[in-house]
């Protein structure tokens, strides 16, 4: 109970939605629905999936045009000097003669306009974009399932608290009453003390047994408002009961639906698409690319900072051409990159049988479990109106002095724990049959 409360406390923004209006009453259906919108482990899987399509363009963007400016200003301080033989300017032979060359200060303004014209990696890339948006859109849709298991279990969990309560209110009611009729006969001599005390044993036990029901409904009831983003001072009804949420999930898929759509299996896929796009990627690094570009600039020279005048002189230039980068040679180590993400590649597929293997007990146990809980909420059924007329047999026994407290007390009890086991029998087939909807990839409810 500690780590689903830190868990849900984690996830959920109660604050954000104080100033929304909450629902005051939902179904199962509906506290999915809304759980789907105010969920944050669900919003954070969106931003994610935005993120992907944002990287999409970024990833096309690096093969369109691409414009940069340049803005250089430089001051030498201290102009570097050049040594020049002296004899160049009629001096003697073997002496040089000191000459420093340019302005001190020099400013320019370059703008240049690049195309890439092939890259390999640039070509994988573009290849592998509609599968990573693939890859965000399965987490997504896995982080969905969770949410949608989680608030199944949690609505369950809070009308069983609420019909365990409901239960034990009616036996507390009419054992009350059969405790006050047997001390009524106590009193008048027909009946004995034992038989008082053997029902007012029961009656505290049941007393007991409610006080704990009742707490566990109320925190069962918090829980699935913190689930949902409400905020636990307002009301909210689940409408929703297990008989019919029973009736609605009785049912088994005439044809086997199989486990292709598993979103596990369908992960492990993804990683073997991304690991042989890797490999393409290190094979690509190999290959020559080509850039075509376009560039000019302008430059201007002088001894003091005057580049702002109307008579500044500017010298311009400009070039075209094409830049060609050729791997040769890199000590093996493009070689051992490739080979690495091969392997890598290799491991992704092992995952891959691994995962269906695991996906088909899953799938196997899932449908043996949903067919055992139906099983088994029909035969507690039929316990539960066995130990009905037991406990009414006994209980007229009991009043025409043909059976014994002790008796009574012990179909009474056979009938309360039964009655606690239908409750769960009706629980477990609703979330038996949950399970079985993730695994297939149905829309649980």
């Amino acid at each position: 109970m500690k780590k689903t409360l830190f868990f849900l406390f984690l996830s959920w923004n109660i604050t954000s939605l104080i100033a929304q209006d909450v629902p005051t009453s939902v179904s199962l259906d509906e506290a999915i629905e809304w759980g789907m919108i105010h969920n944050r482990t669900m919003q954070r899987a969106d931003m994610e999936l935005k993120k992907a399509q944002k990287q999409k363009w970024e990833t096309l963007s690096i093969g369109f045009p691409q414009i940069t400016a340049n803005l250089n200003y430089q001051n030498n301080i201290e102009q570097p000097v050049s040594l020049i033989p002296a004899e160049f300017f009629g001096g003697p032979a073997g002496e040089f003669s000191e000459i420093t060359f340019g302005t001190k200060q020099t400013a320019m303004g370059m703008i240049e306009l690049k195309q890439l014209l092939f890259d390999g990696t640039y070509v994988v890339g573009v290849q592998g974009i509609k599968h990573f948006l693939d890859i965000a859109n399965n987490v997504q849709e896995k982080t969905q399932l969770e949410i949608q298991r989680i608030i199944v279990d949690a609505y369950l969990g809070a009308i069983a608290a609420q019909a365990n309560v409901t239960v034990l209110d009616e036996n507390i009611n009419t054992l009350s009453k059969n405790v006050e009729e047997v001390h009524q006969l106590f009193r008048s001599g027909f009946g004995e003390e034992e038989s008082v005390e053997q029902l007012q044993l029961t009656l505290t036990s049941l007393n007991n047994q409610l006080d704990y029901a009742k707490n566990m409904a109320e925190l069962s009831h918090s829980v699935i408002k913190l689930l949902l983003g409400i905020p636990l001072d307002s009301p909210l009804e689940l409408t929703d009961q297990l008989e019919g949420l029973v009736l609605k999930n009785l049912r088994m898929e005439e044809e086997d639906p199989g486990y292709a759509n598993n979103i596990d299996l369908r992960i492990a896929e993804n990683k073997i698409t991304t690991e042989e796009l890797f490999y393409r990627l290190e094979k690509a690094k190999g290959l020559p690319s080509l850039t075509a570009f376009v560039n000019g600039a302008y430059m201007g020279n002088n001894d003091v900072f005057g580049f702002t005048d109307k008579d500044q002189k500017w010298f311009g230039s400009a070039a075209f051409g094409v830049r060609v980068r050729i791997p040769i040679f890199s000590s093996f180590g493009k070689t051992a990159s490739a080979q690495k993400a091969k392997i890598t590649l290799e491991q992704a597929k092992t995952a891959f049988d691994e995962a269906r293997s695991k996906v088909y007990y899953e799938y196997e146990q899932a449908k043996n479990n949903y067919r055992l809980a139906i099983k088994k909420h029909f035969n507690t059924k039929d316990q539960l109106n066995l130990a009905e007329r037991i406990e009414k047999k006994n209980k007229t026994k009991f009043f025409e002095g043909l059976a014994t407290s002790f008796e009574l007390r012990q179909a009474q009890i056979q009938l309360f724990s039964i009655q606690q086991s239908y409750i769960q029998s009706m629980q477990a087939v609703v979330i038996q049959k949950t399970a079985l909807d993730i695994i297939i990839n149905n829309n649980p409810q």
